[in-house]
């Protein structure tokens, strides 16, 4: 199946507006299946002052955005990863929701590990999710969690058993530490990855940029080119 990830530049508080610049890639895009966008895209990872809090943009589940990314999928007949700060009783999460193609929600996942700003969200409780899209099994991890992914058992078994792992981010770093890392994980656990990273835009910080899928094998499949990458990512098959 053809997976998408998509290099959206940095904004702050313009969820609809990200939405429509999302919907029109897509109307003028090549045909796809499973879409990712970066972590926080839709409201910011962080403004332009920054400020990392992002509790002012919570919801509940099912809210506003939730709606807003099951018509999204639907209308373009999509699996959507998209990012959501989620309120749940007392706690702010820093949140993916995925939807088939048909709008329907498939899985949410919560950051298991909140990078250092992040004071402000809630660490998630479970770790990387095992969801069906389509022909593929596929899981879960956002940016800083990748830090610990060989290190929980959890996750090391969702990434051998997964034939995908979506990995949207906010990437800040003066070198180039994200491919390897990611490169290295491929190989071991025999995985695709898609990289949906943010680009500069109201913030330029180091790091931005270079969203891309790679195979199993670890080699990059295809870089983003006018913000958008595609790959076709098969079952394993072994």
């Amino acid at each position: 199946m053809i997976v998408t990830v998509l290099e959206l530049p940095a904004t702050y508080g313009a969820p609809a507006r990200i939405l429509a610049a999302v919907d029109e890639i897509l109307a003028r895009g090549a045909r796809t299946d499973l879409v990712l966008l970066p972590e926080a895209s839709l409201t910011g990872y962080v403004s332009p002052a920054g400020d990392f809090d992002l509790r002012r943009f919570a919801e509940p589940p099912g809210g506003p955005t939730s709606q807003a990314l099951s018509a999204l999928a639907a209308r373009r007949n999509v699996a959507l990863a998209a990012p959501i700060v989620l309120r749940e009783g007392g706690a702010c999460f820093n949140a993916v929701i995925v939807h088939d193609a048909s709008g329907r929600p498939l899985v949410t996942y919560r950051k298991r590990h909140p990078w250092f700003p992040e004071r402000w969200a809630t660490p998630g409780p479970d770790g990387p999710p095992l969801f069906q899209v389509g022909e593929l099994t596929a899981t879960l991890a956002i940016c800083f969690d990748a830090q610990f992914l060989e290190k929980e058992e959890d996750s090391c078994r969702a990434l051998s058993e997964a034939d995908l792992l979506l990995f949207p981010s906010a990437w800040l770093d003066e070198e180039d530490s994200r491919t390897p890392l990611l490169s290295r994980i491929a190989r071991r656990f025999g995985i695709a990855i898609a990289g949906a990273n943010w680009a500069p835009g109201v913030v330029r910080v180091p790091g931005q940029g270079d969203a891309y899928l790679m195979g199993p094998d670890g080699a990059i499949l295809a870089r983003a080119a006018a913000g958008r990458a595609d790959a076709e990512v098969r079952p394993r098959t072994e």
